[in-house]
């Protein structure tokens, strides 16, 4: 018994000392990521915009939309968009492409949002590039209706829009939507 013991700890140590170097070069390939992560994720929250009116311009897109949005204008908020724009609604509801983001949101406005509006709470700009900024926004809808035509308690949705600066304009290049949880 005690040969059969000898042996397996013999096998075993290799076995560990292997799994000692493993966890050793997992540790370094996880200290090296995490630096080259927090150096790349700095020099995105510090990006300097291309020119020192970008952040009010992304702004003004962001009260553009949703100033037509609470007017039911489809039209005049894809004006805002990249022609291959996407945007995805609270509900999961994907939409590709200036055409079809203005038809997905006429319908809407002819259903359960004939009668919103959106207020914005908070914007927060971050530049990837400067070329390509982030913005997270916060607005309160008001007035959604259910399938029976009843009226919604107001909700806050959070909103990530990827806006790229094309040609001195900036525009949405993809929107995605969440409801905020109380």
């Amino acid at each position: 018994m005690s040969r059969l013991i000898a042996a397996s700890d013999h096998r075993c140590r290799p076995h560990a000392a292997s799994e000692e170097l493993v966890v050793r070069q997992s540790l370094v390939v996880l200290i090296v990521a995490l630096g080259v992560f927090t150096a790349s994720d700095r020099t995105g929250q510090a990006g300097t915009p291309a020119a020192p009116n970008d952040e009010d311009a992304i702004k003004q897109v962001i009260a553009a939309t949703t100033e037509a949005f609470s007017r039911h204008d489809a039209k005049a908020w894809v004006k805002f968009c990249t022609p291959d724009a996407r945007l995805v609604t609270v509900r999961g509801e994907s939409m590709n492409g200036v055409r079809e983001i203005e038809k997905g949101l006429t319908t809407i406005f002819q259903t359960r949002g004939r009668n919103v509006t959106l207020n914005t709470l908070a914007v927060a700009v971050r530049f990837i590039r400067p070329d390509v900024a982030l913005a997270h926004v916060t607005n309160q809808l008001s007035g959604l209706v259910n399938p029976e035509g009843q009226t919604l308690p107001s909700q806050q949705e959070l909103s990530i829009r990827v806006l790229v600066k094309d040609q001195g304009a900036w525009r949405i290049t993809a929107f995605h939507n969440t409801i905020v949880q109380k």
